[in-house]
């Protein structure tokens, strides 16, 4: 006997479920950092089954890395695809720097619940560094820092850690979205005015010192 149609049970489109745990993944990760979040949860505030959460990531760690950690570690190689095509002489300091600096902000932003993690890192342990992504977020900064090292170079600065430049840069932009709300409160200023003071404070503090 066939099933009227308001009683057959509802077929999602393919792919939505993996977007809806995406999402929920994101959104408890912001409030609640990696270990105190739990599949469950997950499923639940995504309305898909636990099932579907492990089959399509494997465990809370492989969600975990593709809601969060992937998003970051992919800007960071698109952006170092970037700097290898750059000629110095017919690039803007100011383009490229807002190309870093507002992509990684938008990243980061959207992304917020890495941070939460990030700073509680420390109380996980190496199986779960690795599982999670988190060690292939040192991977990213260490490219970062050897990018800022070649930056240095091409402009002639000396420095005894030119890596320095990048990390201050990401901890800077990072900062400012893990804390925009106690800085601010409700009258927070717009995206634009935050990037364009990001970039002139990575512009006028870092690129153009004198030693």
């Amino acid at each position: 006997m066939t099933m009227p149609p308001s009683a057959q049970p509802l077929r999602r489109p393919r792919g939505e479920p993996r977007r809806l745990l995406l999402d929920a993944a994101r959104e408890l990760f912001a409030r609640r950092d990696y270990r105190s979040t739990t599949t469950r949860e997950i499923a639940e505030a995504a309305d898909v089954s636990e099932y579907l959460l492990f089959r399509n990531f494997g465990s809370k760690a492989g969600l975990f890395r593709e809601a969060l950690v992937l998003p970051f570690t992919s800007f960071v190689e698109e952006f170092a695809q970037t700097w290898q095509s750059v000629i110095p002489e017919e690039t803007e300091e100011q383009e490229l720097a807002r190309l870093f600096v507002g992509r990684l902000y938008d990243v980061l932003v959207e992304h917020r619940g890495l941070l939460l993690t990030l700073l509680a890192s420390e109380g996980l342990s190496p199986e779960e560094l690795a599982a999670t992504g988190i060690a292939d977020i040192k991977q990213a900064l260490a490219l970062l820092g050897r990018i800022s090292a070649e930056g240095m170079q091409l402009r002639g600065f000396r420095s005894s850690q030119p890596d320095l430049p990048a990390r201050s840069t990401v901890a800077m932009i990072v900062g400012m979205v893990a804390l925009r709300s106690t800085y601010f409160g409700e009258q927070q200023p717009s995206r634009e005015a935050i990037v364009d003071e990001l970039v002139q404070a990575t512009l006028h503090g870092f690129l153009h010192r004198n030693d």
